[in-house]
């Protein structure tokens, strides 16, 4: 068994289309693919998939292999990240990922705990949605980042802050004319959910509107901030969103708090339990200072 084995199939089950996987992911031919996949299936000694003409859907042994396969991939790209470091010893990388909007708020202190460290390393900084965070956590190619506790990797989580929801809506909206709004409010507005990529936001979501008794249909589903709220002001629609993405809202759209004890969503800092990076457990072990000094700037 070989490691593009494992990458094909990942690829097939995640597109759930042989064709879709071969010519958008591998660039190979979906023959030469369909070859791979059942040289595979004959090395496991189980069928993998279940082919028909609307697609392939894993069987229950394909389920639990492509857990461990998914695994395999981040061990074998981590350790190639691990070699390109130690062949390369002279400066220290640091690699730091944010939730895209959560930079502002705390890359600042975060250079100020590694300002010590930092004439002998090199600081890469990026942001993105917090699925991607995770999977470049576990694979390697970031020492940390500040997220949502993702249940699809295998990392070790630290909360650092609870952020309310609010409910965001067009700056015109009736329900602006509110200081607050209710969870019955929502009912009949074109509601605009998180899709499923982003697990941790929308089962906070979902769970604040159940034990409200509120069942709402979504209009549309989007799984980043700036979607969002292009989708508000151009369908008049209203969404629950983390309060720090009011920092990106343009003029067209505005927030309200919600009502009562609002829900809240953890913001972690997420990392892998393998990295043995010094400067990653230096800057862990400053963790709960930066937290009191994010704390106390926002006091």
């Amino acid at each position: 068994m070989e490691l593009r084995h494992l990458r094909y199939f990942v690829a097939v089950a995640e597109t759930g289309s042989l064709t879709v996987a071969a010519e958008r992911r591998l660039f190979t031919s979906q023959p030469s693919l369909s070859r791979q996949i059942k040289d595979l299936e004959d090395q496991v000694g189980a069928s993998l998939l279940n082919r028909s003409a609307r697609g392939v859907e894993l069987t229950d042994a394909g389920k639990a292999f492509l857990d461990h396969a998914k695994l395999a991939l981040n061990q074998v790209d981590a350790a190639v990240e691990a070699a390109r470091r130690a062949a390369q010893p002279a400066k220290q990388r640091f690699a730091m990922g944010f939730l895209t909007g959560q930079e502002m708020t705390w890359l600042p202190e975060s250079m100020h705990v590694l300002r010590a460290d930092l004439p002998s390393i090199d600081v890469t900084v990026s942001s993105d949605y917090s699925p991607d965070l995770g999977e470049a956590v576990a694979r390697g190619r970031l020492d940390l980042a500040f997220m949502r506790a993702e249940p699809d990797y295998d990392l070790a989580y630290r909360r650092v802050s609870q952020e309310p929801l609010v409910v965001l809506m067009p700056s015109d909206h009736p329900l602006a004319a509110r200081a607050a709004i209710r969870p019955r409010d929502l009912v009949g507005e074109p509601f605009i959910a998180m899709a499923n990529k982003a697990k941790v936001l929308r089962a906070a979501i979902d769970a604040y509107l159940g034990e409200a008794g509120i069942a709402i249909e979504p209009a549309q589903l989007v799984d980043n901030p700036a979607m969002v709220m292009s989708l508000v002001a151009s369908t008049r629609g209203v969404t629950l969103i983390p309060a720090y993405a009011q920092n990106l809202m343009p003029w067209s759209v505005t927030s309200r708090p919600l009502a009562g004890e609002p829900p809240t969503v953890d913001l972690v800092v997420g990392y892998s339990r393998s990295n043995q990076s010094p400067i990653l457990h230096r800057f862990l072990s400053h963790l709960e200072e930066l937290v009191s000094r994010i704390e106390q700037r926002r006091g």
